[in-house]
């Protein structure tokens, strides 16, 4: 296999969006999130962008750890199989530029169990999306 050798078992994580409306979701990452694609395809077989949003974890829940975060985060059940979780240097702009961006705000902002604060929103395709600031955060 060419390329760069590592120790780490698993290099990168992507997440591949499949969108309904490929323009307007472009947008809503790119101008809600601030960020610029590091990668742009516009060929015969499609469209896509890449974004480059530097460091990537895999969380994984069963049903009872879903619920909890769901119930601190935004007052009940009602995240599909999949929510994005984001930091953010400053959330109330970022919740700002996603709802300019059309987002759907779902809950305000609270303070966790575990110390960040939370807000959830919705992606214009119906991603769940929790935006979290650590509180030593520069606002």
């Amino acid at each position: 296999m060419p390329g760069k050798k590592s120790n780490q078992p698993v290099l990168e994580l992507r997440v591949a969006l499949t969108v309904l409306d490929f323009d307007r979701s472009v947008k809503f990452y790119c101008d809600g999130l601030g960020i610029e694609p590091s990668q742009f395809w516009d060929e015969n077989q499609g469209r896509a962008v890449v974004l480059d949003m530097h460091s990537a974890t895999l969380e994984i829940f069963d049903e009872k750890q879903a619920r909890t975060v769901d119930q601190i985060e935004a007052g009940q059940r009602i995240s599909g199989q999949i929510r994005f979780a984001i930091q953010v240097p400053n959330i109330e702009a970022a919740i700002q530029r996603l709802l300019d961006n059309g987002a759907v705000l779902v809950h305000a902002p609270v303070m966790t169990p575990w110390g960040d604060y939370n807000a959830r929103l919705q992606d214009p395709d119906g991603i769940q999306i929790t935006l979290f600031q650590k509180p030593d955060d520069p606002e």
